[in-house]
């Protein structure tokens, strides 16, 4: 069977199981360097999205990102919202009408997904922000898929990626945000963006690696 709208229901399930159970840790993050809400808001946001998915029946993987993007740009309060339902909301349109995923259409589907987010927060790759983590997991996902890389191979090429990439941003200086009033106090920390953009990769990798073996 291959990777279609309800694969990804089930990965977006999970998805949503993930985040709740990282809300108190992203939470914390934001609590450092931003609002102390990032945890919160995601979970409120993706619990919303299971609700709506219990009572949809999505008949394209583009039906059911565009569900997640308008459900989370509804529900999730600050910057998370737009920039979250933005990135889901460019994947969707990407996928088109295909009934099933392929490596190169996710990877198309990221690096859309990226460019949303950028056309949207007007950030760039050293800002400290999500797109530390989705630009290079957009990459990483290209050059997989270039390789002959499967979803679940894409995915996972993409999260590793992304986990380096949300790394990468404890040095920095924020330059975007509220982590940007912070000034040099900013540095030290993990973007909550970021990190959270590296978790819902993860686990949709997982989903799709988890698919692969059924």
């Amino acid at each position: 069977m291959g990777y279609d709208a309800e694969s990804l229901v089930k990965a977006v399930r999970a998805l949503g199981a993930e985040i709740a159970h990282r809300r108190a840790e992203l939470t914390h993050l934001d609590q450092e360097i931003g609002d102390g809400d990032h945890g919160e808001n995601l979970a409120r946001g993706f619990s919303a999205v299971l609700t709506k998915l219990r009572a949809a029946e999505p008949e394209t993987p583009s039906k059911v990102l565009s569900l997640v993007a308008t459900t989370l740009i509804s529900t999730v309060g600050g910057a998370s919202g737009p920039l979250f339902g933005t990135a889901f909301l460019r994947a969707s349109t990407v996928i088109g009408t295909a009934t099933e995923l392929d490596g190169t259409l996710v990877a198309s589907a990221l690096v859309a997904a990226r460019d949303g987010v950028v056309a949207r927060g007007k950030a760039e790759v050293g800002d400290k922000t999500m797109v530390d983590a989705l630009s290079p997991a957009a990459e990483a996902a290209t050059a997989a898929a270039a390789q002959g890389a499967d979803v679940a191979g894409v995915l996972a090429a993409a999260a590793a990626a992304a986990a380096a990439g949300a790394e990468s941003t404890r040095p920095l200086q924020a330059r975007k945000g509220r982590a940007s009033y912070l000034g040099e106090r900013s540095i030290g920390h993990v973007d909550p963006g970021a990190q959270s953009t590296t978790y819902l990769l993860d686990s949709l990798a997982l989903s799709a690696a988890s698919h692969t073996e059924d």
